[in-house]
C-alpha cells in the first residue's frame, strides 16, 4: 500500500501568458469575428496561435460561428488530455465579460458535422459513412469503440484515429470522450451490428445513468509492514467533473484505536467517519478521490483547487484531529496520476 507524504505546493496556477492573450484579444477580438466568413488573415492566425501556445505549446484552437443568435466561438481545448483540462478551464475563466463571443474549454458535440466531408492532408472522408461497434462495459463504465469507414483501406493507422476522435468528439463532445469512452480501434471492414455516431449519446446515457450517484469501490491489500490494509477509491470519478482540482491533497490521519491488525475500531472508526463526511462538504473546491487504511493511520486523497484556499481549511481540520497529529501534503497533479493504480 502507498501511504505517503509529498512536499507543500499550494501555489497559483494562474498563468502570466493566459492575461497576456485576453488583454491582446480585447483589442483583436472584434477584428478576428469581422473576417470570420472569409477567414481570418494569415497574420491574425499567426498570432492567436502564438499567444495561446504561449499558454502552453500543446494546445489546440479552433474558430468558428455561433448558433442561433450567439456570437462567434473560439475554442481552446487541450486534445482530451487530463493535465491541460485545467490550464483551459482557466482560460475560458479568465475571459472578458462581453457577449459578443463565446469561449469553450473543450470541443463541444456538434451533431451536424457528422454529416459533412473532413479533409485530412490529401484525402477527404464523407462522414456519412462512418460506422461505430460499440461494446459497453459496465464495470469499468466506459464503451470500448471500434470505428469504420470504407476509405479507411487506403489511410495510415494515424489518420484512421483522426477521424475516429473527431467524430467521436462532435457526436459526444471532449469531456463526454474522456468520461465515457474507452478504448478506440479503426477497422477496414464494418463491424457486426455497427451503428452511426449519431447513436452514440444514448448509448453513452445507459452506460452513465447507473452512476448519477457517487459510489465507491473498496478493495484490500499490504501495508509496507506486511499488515492487512483497505483501500477505496471513489468510482466513476472524472477529472472533467472538476477541472480546477490540479493539486493533490494527502490528508494523513492517525487513529489511536485498533484491532490485532492494527485496523481501525471504536471510538476511532466512528471519528474517522465524521473526518471524512467533513471531507466530503468542500463543494467544487476539492473531492474526495481515494483512502488508504492500515499500520494505525489513514490517508485520505484528494484533488483540490489550489486557487481556492481549501488546502489552508484542511490545515485547521487537521489541527483539530484529537488521536494523533494529522498531516496535510500536497503536490501539483493536473493529470490525476496519483489516481490511475485505483482505476478499474
Amino acid at each position: 500500500m502507498g501511504i505517503f507524504r509529498r512536499p507543500r505546493d499550494a501555489s497559483s496556477t494562474t498563468t502570466p501568458a493566459i492575461a497576456e492573450f485576453w488583454e491582446w484579444w480585447e483589442r483583436a477580438g472584434p477584428a478576428v469575428a469581422q473576417t470570420l466568413g472569409d477567414g481570418p488573415p494569415t497574420e491574425t492566425i499567426e498570432e492567436l496561435s502564438l499567444r495561446i501556445h504561449k499558454i502552453h505549446p500543446e494546445l489546440q484552437w479552433e474558430l468558428g460561428p455561433g448558433s442561433g443568435d450567439a456570437g462567434p466561438v473560439l475554442t481552446v481545448t487541450g486534445g482530451g488530455r487530463p493535465e491541460l483540462r485545467g490550464l483551459t478551464e482557466r482560460w475560458r475563466l479568465a475571459a472578458p465579460a462581453r457577449g459578443d463571443w463565446t469561449f469553450h474549454s473543450a470541443r463541444q458535440a456538434d451533431p451536424e458535422m457528422l454529416g459533412q466531408r473532413l479533409s485530412l492532408e490529401d484525402h477527404e472522408f464523407d462522414l456519412e459513412y462512418v460506422r461505430l461497434g460499440m461494446r459497453a462495459d459496465p464495470g469499468r463504465a466506459r464503451i470500448d469503440v471500434t470505428a469504420y469507414h470504407p476509405d479507411f483501406l487506403f489511410v495510415a493507422e494515424e489518420a484512421r484515429l483522426q477521424v475516429a476522435y473527431h467524430v467521436l468528439d462532435w457526436a459526444l463532445g471532449e469531456d463526454d470522450v474522456a468520461r465515457w469512452i474507452g478504448e478506440v480501434t479503426t477497422v477496414t471492414e464494418a463491424p457486426i451490428d455497427a451503428l452511426p455516431p449519431a447513436m452514440l449519446p444514448a448509448v453513452a446515457g445507459q452506460v452513465s445513468e447507473p452512476f448519477r450517484e457517487p459510489s465507491w469501490l473498496s478493495g484490500e491489500g499490504r501495508t509496507p509492514r506486511g499488515h492487512p490494509a483497505r483501500l477505496g477509491a471513489r468510482f466513476p470519478l472524472h477529472r472533467q467533473d472538476y477541472p480546477l482540482c490540479d493539486l493533490h491533497v494527502a490528508v494523513s490521519v492517525p487513529y489511536a484505536h485498533s484491532n490485532p491488525d492494527r485496523l481501525p475500531v471504536e471510538p476511532s472508526a466512528s471519528a474517522l467517519r465524521k473526518f471524512e463526511k467533513r471531507l466530503t462538504q468542500l463543494g467544487g473546491r476539492a473531492v474526495l478521490a481515494f483512502r488508504e487504511t492500515g499500520d494505525g493511520l489513514r490517508v485520505f486523497h484528494l484533488y483540490a483547487d489550489p486557487d481556492s484556499g481549501v488546502v489552508g481549511e484542511l490545515d485547521q481540520l487537521a489541527a483539530g484531529w484529537s488521536e494523533g497529529k494529522a498531516k496535510v501534503s500536497s503536490t501539483p497533479d493536473p493529470g490525476w496520476r496519483a489516481l490511475a493504480p485505483y482505476r478499474p
